[in-house]
């Protein structure tokens, strides 16, 4: 077997196959070594790419200028050996700006730059101009006018007018914005129903005549807005209606009630629509002196009264009665003049009465807050005959402002009216509230 090897070795055939072979390994390390040298990113080796939305700076003189017309962002686009290209794009250490630090008031073209960029990059900025316009910059004050919406309010509650703390702020811009500005608004921004007093954070906008949003800058841009918000009340008398026919040989001689106001909540123009509660009594039932607790009863829209119900003391005289009071009548020895009964009393309700003002001073006005109608009931009680005849004209209802000054005050009501008669009021007083007039 050796000999047989030696004698294959020796054979030229056999030298020229083990030299192919060694070439084919050869050949085969050489390609692979190759293909691996072109995937290493070579200093040379070039690329291009995109950096979208590069923010750009401006350079000028703040304190006194304004610029408008800058764009915030562009778009680069670079090309150069990829090991830079691929370093930009990672680390953005580059900046884009606009040098307007010798600009004049006024219109112009101005060209988009960048700068610490590798000088090996290509770099194209889209825009390459921007066209700006520089304003002379000013710093105005501002009142600020609060809003919230009403149509938040729980049913039976009122809102005064929304105040703002600042009441002014600063505003800065562009001379030229500055003059447009119509509206200086800070609105409330809160869920309902709103049932109390409340106070919040509130933006400040800032608009022109059309409504629209100037670009300014507001110091400050957040402030309290308050709004007063009250349950709306109003007190008025209670009336009594009498439901259904004695009976039969029964007579009511009075019904009193133990409270004769009551206090109701509602939405404000039902308020200003009523003027009187009631309670229902029913005297068909009623055999004897009796005293029933009965409920007040309220008109539709009025969400609550105080109190609810109320105690009625009803004097009934019977036929048997009266026989015994003729027996007693027939044995006294008084003359007859002085047994003659008293003429009985009446009571009389004059309903939506004005309120009249009085004694206010020239550099003031008022506004009625409670009643907000500026009307009012009144109860006249006296002698039949006297009141019968009684009229609304016959009363005169007004307030004594003399010598009060600006703010909210409770003012008693006063009446005149004729002589011989009880006037009582459905309210002893009136909430008004006095502010100076504006000057001219």
């Amino acid at each position: 077997m050796d000999k047989l090897i030696d004698k294959l070795v020796d054979t030229r055939w056999f030298m020229k196959i083990v030299a192919l072979i060694l070439a084919l390994f050869l050949f085969d390390s050489v390609y692979d070594a190759d293909k691996e040298l072109k995937d290493i990113n070579v200093p040379g080796q070039q690329d291009s790419g995109i950096v979208e939305d590069v923010p750009v700076k401006s350079y000028y003189d703040t304190e006194n200028l304004v610029v408008t017309g800058i764009p915030e962002t562009v778009d680069l686009s670079i090309e150069g050996p990829k090991s830079h290209l691929e370093q930009a794009k990672k680390l953005q250490n580059f900046e884009v700006y606009v040098d307007l630090t010798n600009a004049e008031i006024g219109s112009q073209r101005v060209e988009i730059k960048i700068r610490d960029i590798s000088d090996k990059l290509d770099v194209t900025i889209n825009p390459q101009y921007a066209d700006v316009t520089v304003h002379e910059k000013v710093t105005q004050e501002f009142k600020v006018d609060a809003e919230f919406n009403n149509g938040l309010l729980g049913e039976g509650y009122s809102a005064d007018a929304a105040s703002a703390e600042p009441k002014t702020v600063k505003i800065t811009g562009a001379k030229e914005v500055i003059e447009r500005i119509s509206f200086v608004k800070a609105t409330l921004d809160v869920k309902g129903p709103i049932t109390e007093t409340i106070t919040d954070e509130a933006t400040v906008r800032v608009l022109d005549r059309e409504m629209n949003k100037l670009d300014v800058t507001v110091e400050p841009q957040v402030i309290q807005v308050t709004v007063p918000v009250k349950q709306l009340s109003k007190t008025v008398p209670v009336t009594i209606v009498r439901k259904g026919d004695p009976q039969d040989g029964v007579t009511i001689n009075s019904i009193e009630l133990d409270v004769n106001e009551a206090s109701i909540t509602g939405r404000e123009e039902i308020l200003n629509e009523t003027e009187s509660v009631r309670v229902e009594v029913d005297v068909s039932k009623i055999e004897k002196d009796t005293v029933l607790t009965l409920p007040v009863i309220i008109p539709d829209g009025i969400s609550a009264v105080d109190p609810k119900t109320v105690k009625a003391s009803i004097d009934v005289s019977t036929e048997e009665n009266a026989e015994n009071a003729d027996r007693e009548e027939e044995n006294t020895e008084e003359p007859a003049e002085e047994t003659q009964a008293q003429e009985q009393e009446e009571t009389k309700t004059f309903s939506s009465l004005p309120i009249n003002l009085a004694g206010l001073a020239e550099e003031y006005e008022a506004v009625l807050r409670n009643p907000a109608s500026g009307r009012t009931s009144i109860t006249v009680t006296g002698k039949s005959s006297t009141v019968q005849d009684l009229k609304a004209e016959d009363f005169n209802l007004y307030l004594s402002l003399a010598d009060l000054g600006e703010g909210d005050h409770e003012v008693p009501i006063n009446v005149d009216g004729p002589s011989g008669v009880d006037v009582k009021p459905a309210s002893g007083n009136a909430t008004i509230t006095i502010t100076r007039k504006e000057e001219a």
